[in-house]
């Protein structure tokens, strides 16, 4: 128990005495507060610690989540309506028209299936965005949270099988005759296997404890190893992108260095114009989609990890975080111009369809001033 100090119970007492009071409690705290406040700077000393520690990346905060859920609506919104349409009609002409002579047929329908899953849960998204709640539960937060990663790297692997099938096949046209459309599926269900099991750790490393709140506030599970931690990122950024893109590139380059060669007959010219559309719109989709997103996401968990601790760069990719996970969903509608405008049997069909429709609506309105006269 601490004893009053003498002085200032002496001064009091004077105090009630003259002025009929019965305790100056005030001054007493005052005296006890300075002795708390000395306690405590000496406590941080002998820790070792500085006032100016105090600052850890904890107070640097990024953007508010009024601002986070305004522009993920709003980018979804935009990524929804074209991104439904377009992979609808895409899947619909991919199943039902296309040849069998086209073999990347099976990638792309692959791919357009990876687009639609994506835009069918955007509404979803821009539910919680707009009302800040989720009421569907925590098993159908995950699936959406999962669904986002898995249409992305879906369409790395995918867009990567189109380019190097389209480079390689332009290299050996003769092997591309006795190519079984049996090889494209088992490629196919193989990617599905290794990008459905590679992507499991975006949920899991989240905490779904508030059964309430979904997506951007999700915290990430620390892991107590620091390096673990990073080298499982670079190891996943490396075999899911980084590799990817270097194999996208390089069949851009060739493909373009086979059609600067001398003497090329017309045909296999044309070819390799076609092939090169379709390889540099892979590339195209890579770099303005995932090449962001999959740059700022090393940071990201490197602040997350508590690796980075400057405020200011801490503030900087807390705030570019958000523009590269919805621009990396731009890919639902950048991904339809690999059937639209590369394929030429797509547009065929495509011209085929619209004629029909114009001719049907021409005959119907040439029958119906017929029968008025």
């Amino acid at each position: 128990m601490e004893t009053a100090n003498p002085i200032v119970t002496e001064f009091q007492a004077d105090l009630t005495k003259t002025n009929g009071l019965k305790s100056v409690p005030l001054l007493t705290d005052s005296v006890q507060n300075q002795h708390a406040g000395v306690a405590h700077v000496a406590h941080l000393a002998s820790n070792g610690l500085s006032l100016q520690s105090n600052a850890s990346p904890d107070n640097c905060t990024g953007p508010g989540v009024d601002f986070q859920h305004a522009l993920y609506a709003v980018s979804y919104t935009i990524v929804f309506v074209p991104g439904l349409l377009t992979n609808s009609v895409a899947l619909w002409i991919l199943c039902r028209f296309i040849s069998k002579q086209n073999k990347t047929v099976i990638f792309m329908i692959n791919l357009a299936v990876a687009d639609f899953a994506h835009v069918l849960s955007l509404p979803l998204r821009i539910y919680y965005y707009i009302n800040n709640y989720w009421p569907f539960g925590i098993f159908l937060c995950q699936f959406c949270f999962y669904i986002k990663y898995l249409n992305m790297y879906a369409s790395i692997c995918f867009l990567t099988c189109i380019s190097v099938q389209r480079y390689f096949f332009l290299l050996h046209p003769f092997r591309a005759k006795n190519w079984k459309r049996r090889y494209d599926v088992a490629i196919c269900v193989a990617g599905w296997t290794v990008v459905g099991v590679g992507c499991l750790p975006f949920p899991l490393m989240r905490d779904f404890k508030n059964t309430e709140a979904c997506f951007t506030e999700l915290e990430v599970k620390k892991i107590s190893n620091k390096a673990a931690s990073l080298v499982m990122v670079m190891v996943a950024e490396c075999i899911g992108f980084l590799v990817p893109l270097i194999v996208v590139v390089y069949c851009t380059w060739k493909t373009k260095v086979s059609l600067q060669e001398y003497r090329t007959p017309l045909q296999n010219a044309v070819e390799k114009q076609k092939a090169l559309r379709m390889v540099a719109t892979c590339a195209v989709v890579f770099f303005v989609c995932f090449t962001p997103y999959h740059i700022v996401f090393f940071f990201f968990m490197m602040v997350k990890e508590t690796v980075i601790t400057d405020c200011g760069t801490v503030k900087s990719i807390l705030y570019i975080h958000p523009f590269c996970l919805s621009l990396a969903s731009l890919n639902c509608c950048l991904d339809p111009i690999l059937y639209f405008f590369t394929t030429s049997e797509f547009q065929e069909r495509i011209s085929r369809s619209s004629s029909l429709a114009f001719r049907s609506r021409l005959m119907s309105k040439e029958s119906a001033s017929s029968e008025k006269e």
